[in-house]
């Protein structure tokens, strides 16, 4: 007994001198294998993928009980670029040896109970080579629990502070213990990770419930071994995964894998003391991100003495580029951005007193310097506004980009202040405009990364709001609450209430525009305070005294704040007994568009506009097209996870007939995210004075009379007064105003007598006249990077990953121009009435846009990962003389024939495994990700070596390689125009929309010339809008033309009830015209097209137009006719309006207009007691095979379509020969829809529309002087 009770106390005594926690024992010296991989592609056969590979051996020993030291040896690095199992990594011995120089110096951190705390190295050790260290040393950073076998921890990694799921494992028999981390890199309070370009696009919470873009994934699975000092790892291995999709990543995505693993080699006792020099602190284990700006994922270059390189690369594209746009050089513009951003302040003022005096080159070095986006731009701005050597328009431009893309850290926003005191901002209006707007848009850029944003950023624009309030200047007052839009900071509400009447402490009583300015500066606070926003926003809406437009713009604002249930209804309570009936109207309409809406971040409110909207329809659907109106049209697609949206705002008030005010914006939805893409706004306060009353002999059917009524009343606009706008324009983009602009009496004056045939010399128009009598030449090209996005996000390996999106445009114009005016100007500007205008000229206009999308790994040493490259050039050349002649009205214009083929647009796009080094920058791998996509030879420029894989045997039955020209030639004028396109993808069923965009595109629009059926010496184009003879007989012409129209009409009837009076009325009418027409009857208008050569008669076509109006009846006729020998082909066209709402077109064409006949035949119909209804039908009798087979095509396309959008279908037999739609208003939103084909019949009821029937009612009613009743229902 006894001897059974000492052996269970030994063996309990052996069980707790081992330990499981992680410790090292500084007497010793532990030596590991480590090896670390990565790869990007799409994880799918037979598709190309690119990586690296690190492997080395890792010594680590004591130097004091919690301090280690780590050297590292036999460091190989390899690159892989091509198709696994055919390619393999490869060696790259300078790179490695690069790298190795640093790591063989030792590194020392700290060690406790499994916990990494500060590392150390030698100040000369890039942080990119602690970064490879911190991916080694996380391997150590464990936690183990001996008494839990499933635990949960927040601990820092190399992702940051993230929480960590473990499960634990003894082995009985080896009593080694696994354990698998789990890290959630997702959801890390301090993550690892850096957005840049995205500031100014809104979170959408909701769409991303929807799906994501990327998803990542981390485990580590450890083996340790209990020892008596504590738990050693004798092997761990660690598996990243991310998902990358520019859409969905359900619907495919591209892929990184990440693996690293490390192995036990030995363990010995440290044989004598480890010696190392001075070391700094790198920090913890948290990724540390180096110089991101510079490092620019899509290309790779020494950056070793960059300023001539820059000087040489600006002089390069200048040349390149000054008459048209070269599209092999535009890809240069980026290496430009990056050498110039690792340029000091000292060299970026060098290069510009360089480039001063050459207008060329300092156009080009303005327009690229911006993008230094930190202290060196806003200094070297400083020193060109105290200077004062660059003109205001130069000025504004560079300031408008340099704010735009800063980087919106606080020392930059502190310093951006000092543009707001220079006496240069102020010398321009336009200029002062642009540093208060910009000013405000870098306050905005900052609170989206530092939240709560402070106060002391929006400080100097708060003080310029005061400021103007207490002077009552109008125009600070304006300028001041703008830029507090643009900043959207919620401390800037009290500020802004005291403009707002009812809001404000004190009374206030500011004019109209200062009051739009204050409710419209709230538009971004709405998402950032909105419970602040909806109480002010409430207060103004239901504030009946204020003016209607104010009223109306507090209820966007409102609804910006995207207002729950609860408040809704009590905005529809009001509304329900609301007088005004363009308040009304306008919140009934943004309503019902917002119950229409599919986008994720309406999800919510549509419900809730939907319920208001069945509330208020009874009462409120039927009111008329002259009430403000509120139009939005959106759609979203959830594999995608892209959406756009449209909104049409028209604000009257009761006094005005027309819109005071119109807003137009536009959103872009992708990945999460809403792109406020354009907003433009025209306001006319001013012409509401001239509008105020009623307007002689308007009737509203918007005819020739009401036009005139119109212009009648605008004749009177020298009475408004000179301190007040006539109209105001707002420009905005990415939610931030950039432009805005007042056009009063006295600018509008100034044109009008720069303009006035009465004006002389004075006149600016003269001096351009005689600059062009002398000739002139104009060059200007624009680079504009439109976008740089950016996402770096650490792996385990310690290597960047960085997720990248670039757009550059280089745009470019020439004009070279002269011109002679017979006889000459000698007094004033009328004389050009009478005169006659020659001009020759010759140029170009386009532009080249690229675009980037990278998804990889992104250091100054090495790149690799998965690159979609697109180019998008669109080149317009031009050269011809043209002849006008005013008193004649006459105008003529040659062209040269076409001599060459020249490309006018084309997009080329690939995708590929990418792989660069610093080494050897030139000798980059590009290799196309699906096997010859790079096909028909297509060259990618750059240097870098393409790689082109014999990959015949490796295509799957997935493959789709459409290609196809097309061309359309003409042997009249020796022209021709040709589309080709060519694709080549791979796709995989399971994972199909990424796979639309990803393989080789190229689409291009190319003119060539052909073969012409006689020597072209010039293209001429002559069109006559005076009075002129035809050729044929009056009595012959109008013969033939009422002859077969009245065929049509017995053809084409939309009802047999109005059949026979409509064809009597037809013919009756016609014959009205022949008693009095036995002349050859004069053309209105008259439009040649000939093929000149030499002194033989001309080829081409003649085409003149009749208009022969009679009582109610607007009747035209076009005759095109071929000239040239031996041809009578003729198309003849007879159109009539009748009243307002009948309208037909008669068709002949062929020789003498007989071989092919169609009519058609549209028209309103609304009679008593029925509901508006839109007819339209086509009948043909005779058309050519080609359009026949597009119509069967049509015919045989629309079921699908018909199904997929709602639509029913039924067989039935129609007439043959004729297709007929009939569209019915079914409700105050909704439409019937049914359209009849000759073997079958589609229709859809209660279909939703975004402009509602009862608008077209409306017109309908006012054309009848009709009354509407009770509010506004018929």
């Amino acid at each position: 007994m006894r001897g059974l009770l000492l052996c269970c106390l030994v063996a309990l005594a052996t069980s707790q001198s081992v330990r499981y926690d992680l410790s090292l024992n500084p007497k010793k010296t532990y030596e590991y294998k480590y090896e670390g991989v990565v790869n990007f592609g799409l994880g799918m056969p037979n598709l190309a993928e690119s990586g690296v590979r690190i492997t080395c051996k890792v010594k680590i020993a004591g130097v004091s009980a919690q301090t280690f030291l780590l050297q590292v040896s036999d460091l190989v690095f390899e690159e892989f670029n091509g198709f696994p199992g055919k390619n393999g990594f490869n060696a790259s011995p300078k790179l490695s040896q690069r790298i190795s120089t640093q790591l063989v110096k030792p590194f020392m951190f700290d060690y406790a109970g499994g916990h990494i705390s500060d590392i150390r190295s030698a100040a000369e050790i890039s942080d990119t080579v602690v970064n490879i260290i911190r991916g080694i040393l996380g391997f150590f950073q464990v936690t183990v629990k001996t008494t839990q076998r499933i635990y949960e921890l927040e601990e820092v990694g190399i992702h940051g502070k993230c929480q960590s799921n473990y499960a634990t494992e003894e082995n009985v028999e080896t009593k080694d213990m696994t354990i698998t981390q789990v890290v959630d890199v997702t959801n890390c309070k301090e993550r690892a990770a850096i957005y840049r370009g995205m500031a100014t696009a809104v979170l959408d919470e909701v769409a991303k419930q929807r799906g994501e873009s990327v998803i990542s994934t981390v485990r580590y699975v450890y083996t340790v071994k209990p020892t008596a000092e504590g738990g050693l790892i004798t092997r761990a291995h660690g598996l990243e995964r991310q998902h990358f999709s520019p859409f969905n990543v359900k619907g495919g995505s591209f892929k990184m894998q990440a693996t690293k693993e490390m192995v036990l080699l030995s363990v010995s006792d440290t044989a004598r003391a480890v010696t190392f020099g001075p070391m700094e602190s790198k920090g913890n284990l948290v990724y540390k991100f180096v110089n991101a700006e510079v490092n620019m994922p899509i290309i790779m270059q020494n950056l070793q003495d960059p300023v001539p390189k820059a000087v040489e690369l600006i002089k390069q594209l200048a040349e390149a580029n000054k008459y048209q746009i070269d599209s092999a050089t535009t890809e240069d513009a980026i290496k430009l951005y990056q050498l110039l951003r690792v340029i000091p302040y000292e060299g970026l003022d060098a290069m510009w007193k360089q480039f001063a005096g050459n207008e060329e080159h300092r156009r080009w070095f303005l327009d690229m310097v911006v993008e230094v986006n930190d202290a060196r731009i806003l200094k070297f701005m400083e020193s060109r506004f105290q200077a004062g050597d660059v003109s205001a328009s130069e000025a504004l431009q560079a300031l408008t980009l340099a704010i735009n893309h800063l980087q919106a850290i606080p020392e930059l926003v502190e310093m951006a202040k000092m543009f707001l005191n220079m006496p240069f901002s102020k010398s321009n209006t336009f200029l002062w405009h642009t540093v208060v707007l910009s000013y405000g848009s870098l306050v905005y850029k900052h609170c989206a990364y530092y939240t709560p944003c402070p106060i002391s950023a929006v400080q100097p624009l708060l003080d310029m709001a005061l400021e103007s309030l207490k002077n009552r200047n109008e125009a600070d007052m304006i300028i001041a609450l703008k830029a507090l839009g643009n900043a959207g900071h919620p401390g800037s509400i009290k500020t802004i209430m005291r403009f707002l009447p009812g809001v404000a402490a004190n009374p206030v009583d500011l004019p109209p525009r200062v009051l739009s300015a204050a409710v419209q500066s709230m538009r971004l606070i709405a998402a950032r305070d909105p419970h602040s926003v909806q109480d002010i926003t409430m207060s103004l809406f239901l504030q009946k005294s204020l003016p209607t437009e104010l009223r109306m713009l507090a209820f966007m604002i409102l609804f910006d704040t995207k207002p729950p249930l609860a408040l809704v209804s009590t905005v529809t309570a009001h509304l329900h007994e609301e007088k005004d009936l363009h308040v009304v109207s306008f919140a009934y309409t943004y309503l019902r568009s917002f119950a229409r809406s599919h986008t994720p971040d309406n999800h919510f409110l549509s419900t809730a506009c939907n319920v208001a909207v069945k509330i208020l329809a009874p009462k409120f659907g039927r009111l008329s097209y002259h009430y403000s109106k509120a139009m939005r049209m959106d759609w979203f697609n959830d594999d995608f996870l892209i959406g756009t949206a449209s909104e049409v705002f028209m604000l009257r008030s009761a006094t005005n007939i027309f819109p005071t005010e119109i807003m137009m914006k536009g959103k872009f939805y992708f990945i999460g995210r809403i792109l406020q893409l354009l907003e433009l706004g025209i306001s006319a306060e001013g012409l509401k004075e001239l509008f105020s009353g009623s307007i002689p002999g308007f009737k509203g059917d918007l005819g020739l009379n009401d036009i005139q009524a119109i212009f009648s009343v605008l004749q009177n606009w020298e009475i408004l007064p000179h301190d007040r706008p006539v109209l105001s324009a707002h420009l905005r983009a990415s939610g931030q105003e950039w432009f805005f602009a007042d056009f009063n009496k006295d600018f509008i004056h100034n044109i009008i007598k720069a303009v006035s045939p009465s004006a002389g010399k004075e006149s600016p128009l003269w001096a351009a006249f005689e600059n062009l009598q002398k000739g002139v030449s104009w060059h200007r090209t624009k680079p504009f990077l439109i976008f740089e996005v950016r996402y770096f996000q650490a792996t385990t390996l310690g290597l960047p990953l960085e997720i990248s999106k670039y757009y550059e445009s280089i745009n470019g114009i020439t004009v070279n121009a002269k011109a002679a005016v017979n006889p000459p100007l000698t007094e004033y500007l009328g004389q050009l009435l009478t005169s006659e205008i020659s001009l020759e000229t010759d140029g170009f206009i386009g532009f080249t846009k690229d675009f980037w999308v990278f998804h990889g790994i992104n250091t100054e040493l090495f790149q690799c990962g998965s690159e979609l490259k697109s180019k998008m050039p669109l080149a317009i050349p031009w050269k011809f003389t043209a002849n006008i002649n005013v008193r004649e009205k006459k105008f003529e214009l040659d062209f040269p024939p076409c001599k060459k083929e020249f490309e006018l647009s084309s997009v080329r796009s690939n995708v590929y495994a990418v792989s660069r080094n610093i080494e050897d920058p030139a000798l980059a791998k590009m290799t196309p990700i699906m096997p010859n996509a790079d096909s028909n030879n297509e060259v990618v420029r750059m240097d870098p070596t393409i790689v082109r894989p014999e990959s015949d045997q490796m295509l799957t039955p997935n493959t789709w390689h459409p290609r196809s020209k097309m061309c359309a030639e003409s042997n009249i004028y020796g022209t021709g125009v040709c589309v080709e396109s060519e694709l080549r993808r791979e796709y995989y069923h399971e994972e199909y929309p990424l796979y639309y965009f990803l393989g080789y595109s190229h689409m291009a629009l190319t003119v060539v010339p052909a073969q012409a059926i006689k020597a072209v010496d010039k293209i001429h184009f002559e069109v006559n809008a005076g009075p002129s003879r035809h050729p044929l007989s009056a009595r012959q012409l109008l013969e033939t033309l009422r002859r077969l129209s009245k065929e049509a009409t017995q053809r084409v009837r939309l009802s047999s009830d109005s059949a026979s009076s409509v064809s009597g009325s037809h013919s009756s009418h016609h014959d009205s015209i022949m008693e009095g027409w036995d002349q050859t009857p004069e053309a209105v208008f008259n439009i040649k097209a000939f093929a000149m050569s030499g002194n033989q008669k001309p080829e081409g076509y003649d085409a003149a137009i009749y208009y022969t109006p009679e009582a109610n009846i607007e009747n035209a006729q076009l005759i095109v006719s071929q000239v040239g020998e031996d041809t009578n082909w003729k198309m003849c066209v007879d159109t009539i309006v009748d009243g307002h709402a009948d309208a037909k077109a008669h068709i002949r064409w062929g020789a003498e207009c007989q071989s092919y006949e169609m009519s058609m035949r549209g028209a309103t119909v609304h009679l008593p007691g029925s509901k508006p209804t839109l007819k339209a039908k086509v009948h043909w009798t005779r058309i050519p095979e080609t359009m026949a087979e597009i119509g069967r095509r049509i015919e045989n396309y629309v079921p699908g379509m018909a199904f997929l959008l709602g639509f029913s279908q039924q067989h039935e037999r129609n007439a043959k020969q004729e297709v007929s739609v009939s569209v019915v208003a079914a409700s105050a939103d909704s439409v019937d829809v049914k359209i009849k084909f000759p073997e079958y019949t589609v229709y859809g009821q209660s279909l939703p529309v975004p402009v509602p029937p009862a608008s077209f009612l409306g017109i309908q009613q006012d054309i009848r002087n009709t009354t509407i009743d009770s509010v506004g229902q018929a």
